[in-house]
C-alpha cells in the first residue's frame, strides 16, 4: 500500500503569506514543511536537533516522519483556488537555505513530482477532502483510503 499524506505547506508563522509555500512547492517540484532555523543544518540529524531546540519536540518529530517517508510516497496539497494537487516523492530531505524558502517558511523539502494538477473537490478522493476539512497546518498521514490515488 502506498503511503498517502496531506501537505498543507502553510507556515505556522501568521506573518507569512498562507499560500507562499504551496505556490513555491508547485512551481519548483517540491513538497516541504516549515521550521526556519537560525543556522543551516548540514545533515538530517542536525536539522532534527535544531528544530527540536528552536521549535520543540513535536515539530522535530513531525520533521523526522517527513524525512523518513519512502520515495514513491504520495502527498496531496490544496492551492489558494481550492484545487487539489497529488504528488509523489522522488527525492530525499534537504534543507533549502535560500531567502525565498525562508520567506515562504518552506525550508525542509523533498523533490516531488506533482502528478495530478488542478483536481476539483468534486473529483478529489473523499479521504483527501476529509483530511483537509479537518483544518490545521500539519503534514500528516491520510488514514482512510478510497483508492490508489488518495
Amino acid at each position: 500500500m502506498i503511503d498517502v499524506h496531506r501537505a498543507p505547506m502553510w507556515s505556522r508563522d501568521d506573518t507569512v503569506d498562507r499560500w507562499a509555500g504551496v505556490r513555491r512547492a508547485l512551481d519548483l517540484g517540491l513538497c516541504g514543511v516549515g521550521g526556519r532555523l537560525t543556522q543551516a543544518p548540514d545533515t538530517a540529524l542536525a536539522a532534527v536537533l535544531a528544530v527540536d531546540h528552536e521549535h520543540g519536540e513535536r515539530v522535530a518529530r513531525r520533521l523526522e516522519r517527513f524525512m523518513a517517508l519512502p520515495a514513491g510516497a504520495h502527498v496531496w496539497t490544496v492551492d489558494e483556488d481550492g484545487l487539489f494537487h497529488r504528488g509523489e516523492f522522488t527525492g530525499q530531505w534537504r534543507f533549502d537555505g535560500t531567502e525565498a524558502a525562508f520567506e515562504a517558511d518552506l525550508v525542509h523539502v523533498r523533490a516531488c513530482d506533482w502528478l495530478d494538477r488542478d483536481v476539483t473537490a468534486a473529483v478529489a478522493p473523499p479521504a483527501v477532502l476529509a483530511a483537509f476539512a479537518r483544518g490545521g497546518r500539519n503534514f500528516q498521514r491520510i488514514r482512510a483510503a478510497s483508492g490508489p490515488s488518495d
